[in-house]
């Protein structure tokens, strides 16, 4: 069963969900937006270590605490890994008052009626042991929309509850996360087949699971209003989707009850190179207008 202080948190805590789950694939853009190019390491094992060590780096800031960060999401290697000697997620909770999740997909499928679901998850079991002892309440997963095409919408809806499922069964709880891309030109279109399909499948869950879900900030605001009020929903967090931070808090604030779960809106403007003082300043401005635009619903 999930921690229940944990839980509180999530269910009606203030703050936002920090997404610091970059993975093999967009490690070197985020590693390069930090400042730090691809001539800075000689293999993937250096690559993991700097991305690492600008997650620590963000763990660490005076700002990134339970005040206004509910939660953060954890690539595996990260978890993996300690911070300050601790394992990280243990880090999260004990000395910074996050809750911690844990991504736990393995990149996209080819495009297929328009979206591309996950990759086939053959060690998630085995994944998700390792999550539960290393103290962490639920994981996130992506799928991505391309198209309002309501068979390949329908199959990633599917393909995510069946995940969650097993996620449940697990005594962890999933982030549910179909993106829908937000340059498409029917991308209102997406969204309404999208929020009827995640209302069937809600409604099709037992009266005791919850799950979360992670959208992308629609175009017309509350759309997802009906899923914030759904009893089988814990929260409704957004993703930046591309969009600057302050174009995604403008968007954000117009939706009532959803919070963020930024990436890179929320390391927008960090380097490397920068002292601490000035990192920790950037970073508690990102995290003052990410956690407004949260609570402003």
């Amino acid at each position: 069963m999930p921690n229940q202080d944990q839980l509180n948190q999530i269910a009606t805590g203030k703050g936002f969900i920090a997404a610091l789950d970059q993975s093999g694939g967009s490690t070197p853009k985020a590693l390069r937006l930090y400042g730090v190019g691809e001539d800075a390491y000689a293999d993937e094992a250096q690559m993991y270590d700097l991305i690492h060590a600008m997650r620590a780096r963000i763990a660490r800031s005076p700002a990134f605490t339970g005040e206004k960060i509910i939660g953060a999401i954890l690539f595996e290697m990260t978890m993996d890994r300690e911070i300050d000697a601790k394992p990280s997620a243990t880090y999260l909770w004990e000395e910074r008052g996050v809750v911690p999740f844990l991504k736990i997909d393995k990149g996209l499928a080819g495009q297929e009626n328009g979206v591309q679901l996950m990759n086939p998850m053959p060690d998630l079991d085995a994944t998700l042991t390792r999550a539960v002892a290393a103290g962490i309440f639920g994981t996130k997963m992506r799928s991505v929309i391309n198209a309002a095409d309501t068979q390949g919408i329908r199959a990633i809806v599917a393909q995510q509850f069946d995940v969650a499922k097993q996620i449940l069964a697990k005594g962890l709880i999933p982030i549910v996360e179909p993106e829908v891309t937000i340059s498409i030109a029917d991308k209102g279109a997406a969204e309404d087949i999208l929020l009827a399909e995640l209302t069937r499948a809600l409604d099709g869950l037992d009266a005791d699971q919850q799950v979360m879900l992670k959208l992308s900030l629609p175009n017309t605001a509350n759309q997802y209003q009906p899923l914030v009020d759904h009893p089988r929903v814990l929260r409704v967090v957004a993703l930046s989707g591309g969009y600057d931070r302050e174009t995604a808090n403008t968007l954000l604030s117009q939706n009532t009850g959803v919070i963020a779960s930024f990436s890179r809106a929320l390391t927008q403007g960090l380097d490397a190179s920068q002292s601490d003082d000035a990192f920790d300043a950037m970073l508690a401005d990102a995290i003052d207008g990410i956690y407004s635009a949260s609570v402003a619903g």
